[in-house]
């Protein structure tokens, strides 16, 4: 193999700013405050959720080493203009971005530089500011509400990476207020315990804060929430309803809803034990309440988003903010299968899968 470039560690470098829609701990997988760049040929592409990775093999003192390049989602990578072969085994490339924790031989990807000088996070050309509202103020973009009482038809495409933030570490307030057995909890989760990693959903009150679009339908009775995010889709009751006495917790639990003014509000119950953000703050399940108020704005083009969790792991309320905005470019596609053996790999070479497994 010819002489390849060796990863050089750059520490406290600023990031790049290619996207980065992760919804995992990144922070216990990769160290945000490092920077390395690995130079080598692709062996093996991975181009599936949750996240996109490809296995380079580098050449150091005569030695081979193999890393890991890990990127956002096939999602994400979809709107830059990437698909499964983009990247093939053979091609040699040049990658920067944020080294992996312990010395493991990862790096999560902020640039991909090809062999003939393309930088393939920057190559396409850039899209509109994400929280920029450029929709059209005489089109209607709704289907035309069932019920005629509702003051605002939310019905239709929404774009949900307006006013985006990751979903770690963004809920307030600060310094969590965890109770005793809160912070005991959160203490022993480690960056393995996340379930969006095996593929399992991901649930309220993570979903809230997914950047990827969702439509809206009113089905009479009740409002239906089709997600991208998983190809998820969720019931709000708007009939006065109340949760059957027999009502399982699921991920994303049981939902009613009701207008005041321009606002819809939402409460929902019935939900599983998961996790609040990618961070892994725990969440109960049992006692667990959420509330959203959906504030669409005058010209009906977008909507500012509030999540308030009411938790029996925290002292008082946690609150996540994000907005939704009209957009022509909207596409409702299905979203690429996620695939676990990623996950489970990680396991493996971190000598944790048979206890794991058991």
């Amino acid at each position: 193999m010819s002489p390849i470039r060796l990863l050089i560690v750059l520490p406290a470098l600023a990031l790049a700013a290619a996207p980065a829609a992760a919804h995992h701990s990144f922070a216990a997988e990769f160290d945000p405050s490092s920077r390395g760049e690995v130079a080598g040929t692709i062996t093996r592409v991975q181009f599936t959720n949750p996240h996109v990775r490809y296995r380079i093999e580098a050449e150091r003192d005569g030695a081979t080493e193999e890393w890991e390049l890990q990127m956002s989602s096939v999602t994400t990578l979809r709107g830059l203009g990437w698909n499964e072969d983009t990247l093939k085994v053979g091609d040699r490339v040049t990658a920067s971005g944020q080294l992996g924790r312990n010395g493991a031989h990862k790096l999560f990807a902020r640039s991909v530089v090809t062999s003939d000088g393309r930088d393939l996070f920057t190559a396409r050309e850039s899209r509109a500011d994400p929280n920029e509202v450029t929709a059209d103020p005489d089109k209607d973009y709704g289907y035309g509400t069932v019920q005629s009482d509702y003051p605002v038809d939310i019905t239709g495409p929404w774009r949900n990476s307006y006013k985006f933030r990751v979903t770690v570490d963004d809920l307030e307030p600060k310094p969590t207020p965890f109770t005793a057995e809160g912070r005991r909890i959160f203490e022993q989760t480690t960056h393995y315990d996340d379930y969006a990693l095996r593929c399992l959903p991901l649930g309220l009150p993570r979903m809230f804060g997914s950047p990827y679009d969702m439509e809206i339908v009113d089905a009479g009775t009740h409002y239906v929430f089709l997600y991208l995010q998983n190809n998820a889709h969720r019931r709000i009751y708007m009939d006065g309803r109340s949760a059957p006495a027999n009502q399982p917790p699921t991920s994303l639990g049981f939902s009613v809803g009701h207008w005041e003014d321009d606002t819809l509000v939402v409460e929902t119950t019935h939900l599983a034990p998961g996790w609040l953000d990618g961070s892994g703050l725990p969440m109960a399940g049992e006692g667990t309440r959420i509330v959203e108020r959906y504030d669409v704005s005058d010209d009906r083009l977008s909507i500012d988003r509030t999540m308030t969790i009411h938790d029996p792991y925290y002292t008082e309320p946690l609150v996540r903010r994000r907005g939704s905005a009209r957009d022509d470019d909207v596409r409702l596609i299905e979203q690429d299968p996620c695939d676990p053996s990623g996950y489970y790999r990680d396991l493996l070479e971190a000598g944790e899968l048979e206890e794991r497994l058991r």
